[in-house]
């Protein structure tokens, strides 16, 4: 397969970023394109439960002399049926992309989510996306997995349609932590810890640190004055912010090459309005440790967040701030000196 360019993932234009198709489009697969395993999710976070299915669709492939495909959904089927309802996205599609494409995909299917694709029978979406479109020779769900219109699809559907159409169908069990009945790794119980600054627990569902990713901007200047200078991200970054308060993490700068030794370093990390100076605006900036050096203005980087120190704060003075400042970062030293950055 030819290597090209990623494409805006809004255009409709099939691309290969290294050996990963990209799909965005029924009418983007190819007509040769040989038997496949495929399994289907939204894949919000990409957590350790999705990963465990994406590995098993993997391997079943390279059993099979199949290609292993996720079918994936833009934007999220909530968000289009009940849009009141429609919860925060961990990761923007662009960011669920690479990371599906980390775990040996050959390639990924992105199908808009509308309310006419919603009225789809079960039969229909297997027929024409799984059949038709894709060639599954075998099929990989969760047992909780649903589909088709008013969710009326279930794993028993699933089977039934495999034995009418050809493919297997491999169910596998709910994947979580702990001995708990029920227990589960969840792209919901995920959303929760970033949104309650449990970013601890929240990695360890992912199974590394979340991250939001974005452009460095110029800010207030405010920390390289008091001695800590940050950087600061856009307003348009990507993934979801976690609670405000102040975090150990790292920031990764994302346009140097993944052996330079600059590109992953150890971070204090400030999520809020910067009270102190009565600010409005939400921001996520980060001080790299011990270094003044820095000028990543333009750069684009991601900001991982590996444990939480403690809320944000008002301040009465400066010194007071810049004291607690000194301690965040003698926190941070600690906390990431024990630890390989992913």
């Amino acid at each position: 397969m030819p290597v090209r360019e990623p494409a805006d993932p809004r255009s409709g234009v099939a691309t290969t970023v290294g050996a990963v198709q990209r799909w965005y489009g029924l009418d983007d697969i190819p007509a040769d394109l040989g038997p496949t395993v495929v399994t289907l999710g939204n894949f919000d976070g990409v957590h350790r439960g999705h990963r465990e299915v994406l590995t098993r669709v993997v391997r079943e492939a390279a059993d099979r002399g199949a290609l292993p495909v996720a079918v994936t959904f833009e934007p999220h089927p909530i968000a289009v049926l009940y849009p009141d309802r429609a919860p925060a996205a961990v990761m923007s599609l662009e960011q669920r992309l690479d990371a599906l494409e980390s775990v040996g995909l050959a390639a990924v299917l992105v199908i808009e989510f509308t309310r006419e694709f919603a009225q789809q029978t079960p039969e229909e979406f297997v027929r024409s996306t799984f059949v038709d479109a894709l060639g599954a020779c075998a099929v990989v769900v969760g047992k909780d997995t649903r589909f088709g219109v008013r969710n009326s699809g279930d794993v028993d559907t699933l089977r039934e349609l495999g034995a009418a159409h050809g493919f297997g169908v491999v169910a596998l069990d709910d994947i979580g932590e702990g001995a708990t009945e029920g227990a589960r790794w969840s792209s919901t119980q995920l959303r929760a810890e970033l949104l309650a600054g449990n970013v601890g627990h929240a990695g360890q569902i992912l199974g590394r640190p979340h991250r939001v990713t974005g452009a460095v901007v110029h800010g207030d200047h405010r920390g390289r004055e008091l001695g800590y200078p940050t950087a600061n991200l856009s307003q348009d970054h990507e993934g979801l912010v976690p609670a405000d308060g102040v975090y150990a993490g790292w920031l990764v700068r994302l346009d140097l090459d993944e052996s330079a030794p600059d590109r992953t370093l150890p971070a204090a990390v400030s999520v809020g309005t910067n009270p102190t100076f009565d600010g409005h605006q939400r921001r996520v900036e980060a001080y790299v440790l011990d270094r003044t050096d820095l000028d990543l203005y333009g750069e684009r980087v991601a900001v991982e967040f590996v444990s939480h120190l403690r809320p944000t704060l008002k301040f009465d003075s400066i010194d007071t701030l810049v004291e607690q400042m000194a301690q965040d970062v003698t926190r941070c030293r600690e906390i990431l000196s024990a630890i390989v950055p992913s």
